[in-house]
């Protein structure tokens, strides 16, 4: 064989075992993408949802599906995230059924309940998340994975319930828009925010303390190794924040239960589900029939005043008077509340230093304003002061929750007010529905659209059921037309009206109303009216205890209470002859007086001198959406119309 031969055969079978090398090596992938988390240098969070079914009955117009997720809080930022929260903003009407690794941390529901518009998550029972710089990068300390089952309305396959928005709701971050990665990851990235003013700092062990409308301190004081003892103060921070009558609710996490109370108590007494439950099968020798309390969400209510110094109930400071907390502006020896509670614990907590607070508070009064709190935090333990001087013991552990003032999605005010005005003799009445509108079969016998027909002065003190003749008579003397059906009431329990009494060249007077509808009377009331340009000639009033209030930094809010010993607004009676006369609303009235030398230029008719919002106890009542003018002062029907009212009042008489 020729060397030249060989050579090409040699170089043939090289290519052929080169070529079929090369086809049997697969090819390279190129790298995947960073997870969408490494671009973020602050926390990081994502929802994912993994998977839904149908769920029966079948309702075609809204149809439940199960549905479960997965919210992922990541620290990628250089200092320690302390107590995390979460907003979810869901928005298909979910029924959250349970949550790993979490609670829900506005007291707004427990589990199971509806999160429909949208609730904040808190860490439980972790809830701090450490940096990669600390952990050298663990991923377990870094994070948390919080799992979500629940029921959705709907949103069927293929389409994929995802919620309007994420975001943390700690204080001091701003979050980014949040973006979709697919259909079925949300990502959102939030990051310190510069301007914001804090003075935690990264050393700290505790949580600095926060300010609110209102704070709850959760303190053990005495510790035990099945039990403990702990003071819960609830102290009102706000000029016209309030609640009468408190109700306190919380969840226990971990199976613990109230055996004793002093200070306050439960609202309902009932030991049933601990000695059917695992709480019996452990404490076999207690005696269940002392325990207050075996709740998951018990309910706290404060003792009346004569209980002060009750050896069993009571005999602690700030405790015993009716469930009522003062405004500070009010009298701040009223503005807070205590009582102290034991609480029995269950395995594996049977340890002296094994403390775990209650989570998802809420408190809520009678009329008053609404509270959203926060979860509870660990702040450095509090001190108590010793009468003596010296100093004074240290509890063991505190918490704190921060509630602040807010106004719930869908609620009604519990208050409204009207507006009159010596240049017209009609008063403009509450809105119709101010303070919600009737269900059911009572809907259908007047309207809730329709604008409340404006009054004679008269039919102020009659009750909504007992004014049709006369609102209705004004209405064609003043040549109004009447809708059919009627406007339904205001349904109001308390309203206030604000009339306009003189102007003149140097000043103005105002004369203010309150009407109790209720059977409740309100004792310590206090009425607040932010009244803009105007405030600053305020003067006086005449038979309130009257003053300017600043609020929220601005100082246009006159502050009004009762004068000693007239500060009880009574509830609602029986007229003279029950059988006859309309039910009679406790009042309350003053003239109050403003000067024009500091307001130069004010239009008191024009608008100027009618409250632009009115506070009664906190809560924020609704206003008329129009104010009285000269332009409809019909003083030509004043006798036909004085004739025709006698006429109507002598026939209710009959």
């Amino acid at each position: 064989m020729s060397p030249t031969f060989s050579l090409i055969t040699t170089t043939l079978l090289l290519l052929l075992f080169t070529t079929l090398t090369a086809a049997q090596t697969p090819p390279r992938t190129p790298p995947s993408p960073p997870p969408a988390s490494d671009s973020c240098n602050g926390i990081f969070i994502s929802y994912t949802y993994t998977s839904g079914s149908k769920l029966p009955p079948d309702n075609p117009s809204n149809q439940p599906y199960r549905f479960e997720s997965e919210l992922q809080i990541l620290n990628n930022a250089a200092e320690e995230l302390k107590s995390w929260r979460v907003f979810v903003g869901f928005q298909h009407d979910e029924y959250l059924v349970s949550a790993s690794n979490a609670v829900i941390a506005d007291g707004s529901v427990s589990l199971p309940g509806r999160v429909g518009n949208g609730t904040v998550f808190a860490g439980f029972p972790s809830s701090d998340l450490k940096t990669a710089i600390e952990t050298a990068g663990d991923v377990n300390q870094m994070s948390v994975r919080v799992e979500l089952v629940g029921t959705q309305f709907g949103v069927g396959s293929p389409d994929v319930p995802m919620p309007r928005n994420i975001s943390l709701a700690n204080d001091g971050f701003v979050c980014a828009r949040a973006t979709m990665n697919g259909t079925r990851v949300m990502n959102v990235c939030c990051t310190k925010d510069p301007n914001a003013v804090t003075n935690e700092t990264v050393t700290d062990e505790f949580l600095p303390r926060q300010t609110g409308d209102l704070t709850i301190m959760y303190d053990v004081t005495r510790t035990y190794e099945s039990n403990y003892w702990a003071e819960v103060t609830i102290e009102n921070h706000s000029p016209l924040g309030r609640l009468d009558s408190w109700n306190l609710t919380w969840d226990w996490m971990r199976d613990e239960f109230i055996n004793d109370i002093k200070g306050a108590h439960p609202y309902t007494r009932d030991s049933t589900e601990c000695i059917f439950g695992p709480q019996g099968a452990f404490y076999k020798e207690l005696d269940f029939s002392n325990v207050l309390n075996c709740e998951r969400r018990p309910t706290i209510i404060d003792l009346p005043l004569e209980m002060t110094n009750n050896t069993k109930w009571g005999m602690i400071p700030f405790c015993c008077r009716n469930g009522t907390i003062l405004p500070p502006t009010m009298d701040p020896s009223k503005s807070k509340s205590a009582f102290q509670v034991q609480v029995f614990k269950m395995p594996p907590d049977l340890n002296r230093s094994e403390l775990v607070p209650p989570q998802n508070f809420k408190i809520s009064g009678r009329l008053n304003p609404d509270y959203k709190c926060g979860p509870p935090v660990r702040v450095s333990p509090s001190e108590f002061p010793d009468p003596s001087g010296l100093p004074g013991a240290t509890a063991v552990a505190s918490w704190q929750v921060v509630c602040n003032i807010t106004q719930a999605k869908g609620s009604s005010p519990r208050c409204c007010v009207s507006f009159s005005a010596y240049y017209n003799q009609s008063i403009i009445p509450c809105p119709t529905c101010a303070c919600g509108c009737p269900s059911g079969a009572g809907s259908r016998t007047c309207s809730t659209t329709s604008p409340a027909l404006f009054l004679p002065p008269q039919a102020l003190l009659v009750p909504f059921d007992n004014r049709t003749e006369l609102s209705t008579a004004w209405a064609s003397i003043q040549r109004r037309s009447v809708p059919n059906p009627l406007p339904c009431g205001d349904n109001c329990g308390v309203s206030l009206n604000w009339h306009l009494l003189t102007d003149y060249r140097g000043g103005w007077t105002a004369r203010v109303t309150l009407f109790n509808w209720d059977e409740t009377s309100f004792a310590d009331w206090f009425v607040a009216m932010e009244m803009g340009k105007s405030a600053p000639g305020f003067e006086k009033a005449y038979s309130f205890n009257a003053s300017s209030l600043e609020f929220n930094g601005v100082n246009d809010t006159i502050f009004m209470q009762g004068l000693p010993g007239l500060n009880y607004l009574v509830g609602e009676v029986d007229g003279n002859n029950p059988k006859k006369d309309p039910r009679v609303p406790g009042k309350q009235q003053s003239v109050i007086s403003f000067t024009k030398k500091l307001t130069p230029g004010i239009n008191v008719a024009g608008g100027d001198g009618f409250p632009t919002k009115v506070f009664f106890n906190g809560e924020e009542c609704a206003l008329p959406r129009v104010i009285p003018t000269s332009g409809s002062f019909r003083p030509v029907f004043r006798g036909v119309f004085s004739g025709v009212v006698a006429f109507i009042i002598v026939v209710m008489l009959i």
